[in-house]
């Protein structure tokens, strides 16, 4: 049985975790941390767990324990490690940004990988700490990878629209109900943070040379609380029966990733850890369509699918959650 520690249980990435968890046929929660929150039941954080656990936040952090998750703001986990001694044999999963970059993935002795599984899933299997990768990220690469790995792809073109708990619990003038809702806006346009992983993995897998700027991305905030649909427009010679054949072949061995022909939309994805894709093309443009729950394929079920790797431990453990469906 696999002893979980989690830092910052108090947000969303906490609590999908939490729910996670505690479903999980081979883990235990030995510790949710939270210093605003200690010695609260973490039913009075997250109401639906009510009933589920009688686990308190607490305010110190056990070193009896397997696993670490980092459910921390960006820039607060590498902090944390700065102050904290965490045992070397402990795995530590970041869900932050901070680790997410090659020239950033070192603090101590600790070296982390990054954590997509449909691109480094061996490497992910022996590695000992794992920067999770971002929301967006997630989505764009799954939609993308097949094509750089097949020398297809240059340059890409990428809208996306996520809902509301992409931007964290605590408010902001953008994450109001009375804001969001009948509401959309363009925001970090051309310049959103999780570019640079999303371009060091296109690099990583790509058979010719990117472009120098090789995605160009125009995220949205939508009005609705969990998702993403992001759409990404290359331009590709190859019919979309060929294509289709490359995306299948390439996620054929990933359980998570599933490749259609019909139109997808949000709700398909939502509360799994899938990611659903669909192609479509005209002429020489081919779009690819991929939706996630972003805060399970995109934070907290990755999370876990990861944890599963490093532990040897079926890669859907836990994680064969229900669609909402309606």
């Amino acid at each position: 049985m696999i002893k979980a520690g989690i830092i910052g249980g108090a947000g969303y990435t906490g609590g999908e975790l939490i729910r996670i968890l505690l479903n999980h046929p081979q883990v235990t929660i030995a510790f949710v941390h939270s210093r605003s929150n200690a010695g609260k039941p973490l039913h009075t954080v997250h109401a639906d767990l009510i009933g589920e656990t009688e686990l308190l936040f607490a305010d110190s952090i056990s070193q009896d324990i397997d696993a670490l998750f980092l459910c921390l703001g960006h820039g607060e986990s590498k902090k944390f490690l700065t102050e904290n001694t965490i045992d070397a044999r402990i795995r530590v999963i970041d869900l932050a940004n901070d680790f997410r970059l090659a020239a950033n993935a070192q603090i101590g002795e600790r070296n982390f990988v990054y954590g997509l599984p449909e691109l480094n899933r061996e490497a992910i299997r022996t590695a000992s700490n794992i920067a999770n990768p971002g929301c967006f990220a997630t989505a764009i690469q799954l939609g993308l990878l097949p094509l750089a790995q097949a020398g297809l792809l240059k340059e890409a073109y990428v809208t996306g629209i996520t809902g509301s708990t992409g931007a964290g619990q605590s408010l902001s003038a953008t994450s109001h109900f009375s804001w969001r809702i009948n509401n959309i806006q363009a925001y970090k346009t051309l310049t959103h943070q999780h570019l640079g992983e999303i371009v060091q993995s296109l690099q990583q897998l790509s058979t010719q040379p990117l472009a120098e700027a090789p995605v160009h991305f125009v995220p949205w905030r939508g009005d609705f609380a969990r998702g993403i649909f992001a759409s990404a427009t290359v331009d590709v010679h190859e019919s979309l029966k060929n294509l289709y054949q490359l995306y299948r072949d390439y996620y054929q061995s990933h359980p998570f990733t599933v490749v259609t022909d019909q139109a997808v939309f949000l709700k398909q994805a939502l509360n799994t850890n899938k990611c659903v894709i669909q192609l479509e093309k005209s002429g020489n443009k081919l779009v690819v369509h991929s939706v996630i729950d972003n805060l399970i394929k995109g934070a907290s079920g990755q999370a876990v699918q990861n944890m599963n790797l490093l532990f040897g431990l079926e890669e859907t453990a836990g994680l064969h959650l229900k669609s909402i469906g309606f």
